[in-house]
């Protein structure tokens, strides 16, 4: 079994805009979907994954409820769990997370980045609370963010402090770090935070990975690819080249996301 734990889509109406302006702020990724759901699954079916988490963001405070509502109609679909999101200094960040949790959906992703907060602000510390009571699951993009210019909201040592407000399970998308693997092994390997796999072929060393597998451990490791921008095959070629054992693989494949997806 395969679950992917990092994936991305559009609505049908705003998909190829989406990618297009996405891929040029990053300096020219190749996406390898249109962007669609549809497009999703026939890259499930190509790559072997049975469930993708679709993480949803919400880059403005308007545009929360059209993306909670685009992730519960994903969320029905059987091969798709889908999070929702909030824009933090929105005026109704609680009312909608409460909303998130009443439709079913199973967590939220956070962009730090994009939504402009350093993800330990004092701000953030009642959300994250009220995420925690919720009993939601919080994915952070963690580390560099290709289509911004330094210095970044969410790096290793601010999310280590950020740990403390929560009661309820955190994803560091990126091996907990993108472009930042050394900081994650001194800050982050060995707290209570997963880490997903996407994005790392062809992007981080091997030793890095190696290292934060090592350091981490495998129980705390989940599978992902950051489709469409990267693909099943090509994050499972980093993994197979690691050393891992069967059964720490099926606990990054699948069994670390089934236990917490409460699948």
């Amino acid at each position: 079994m395969l679950i992917d734990f990092h994936t991305h889509c559009f609505p049908q109406n705003i998909a190829s805009k989406a990618i297009e302006k996405l891929s040029f702020v990053s300096g020219g990724l190749v996406p390898h979907t249109d962007g669609t759901a549809e497009g999703l699954k026939n890259a499930m079916k190509q790559g072997g994954a049975d469930i993708s988490v679709v993480l949803n963001i919400a880059t403005n405070a308007h545009q929360q409820q059209s993306v909670n509502d685009f992730a519960a109609t994903l969320d029905k679909e059987d091969c798709l769990v889908s999070f929702g999101s909030v824009f933090p200094r929105s005026e109704d960040v609680f009312k909608e997370l409460e909303r998130i949790k009443e439709m079913g959906l199973k967590g939220v992703k956070l962009h730090p980045d994009y939504q402009g907060f350093k993800v330990d602000d004092q701000m953030m510390k009642p959300i994250y609370r009220k995420i925690s009571e919720l009993g939601l699951i919080t994915v952070f993009h963690a580390g560099v963010d290709y289509g911004f210019a330094p210095p970044y909201c969410c790096m290793p040592e601010n999310l280590r402090r950020a740990l403390d407000w929560f009661d309820t399970p955190v994803v560091a998308a990126h091996w907990g770090g993108l472009g930042c693997y050394e900081q994650v092994v001194e800050q982050l390997c060995g707290e209570n935070i997963y880490f997903d796999t996407s994005f790392g072929f062809s992007q981080m060393p091997k030793f890095f990975a190696q290292k934060i597998l090592d350091t981490h451990g495998a129980d705390k490791i989940l599978f992902g690819t950051d489709t469409p921008w990267h693909t099943a095959d090509m994050e499972l070629t980093l993994l197979n080249n690691l050393q891992i054992s069967a059964e720490d693989m099926d606990k990054i494949t699948h069994l670390n996301a089934k236990k917490l997806l409460g699948i």
